[in-house]
């Protein structure tokens, strides 16, 4: 911990922000990107009755959306 203040002290405190703003920024985005992804995946065993949070959106699979659409044409 000595070595951290030694260091901030000798370079006078000038750490670059957007640096440490970068990385605060990116790992919340790859966290919310991540749980979506997770949500919108198949269930792992007994999460399969899981409920599904209210900010995921709902993504159809391909076989409900072609279905879908080939029984609106009819």
């Amino acid at each position: 911990m000595s070595l951290l203040v030694d260091f901030l002290a000798t370079t006078g405190g000038e750490f670059p922000i957007y640096f440490v703003a970068v990385y605060v920024v990116g790992f919340i985005a790859a966290v919310s990107i991540g749980s979506i992804a997770w949500y919108n995946s198949k269930r792992p065993a007994g999460w399969e009755n899981a409920q599904r949070p209210d900010f995921v959106p709902d993504m159809e699979d391909e076989k409900e959306s072609s279905e879908s659409q080939s029984s609106g044409k009819s």
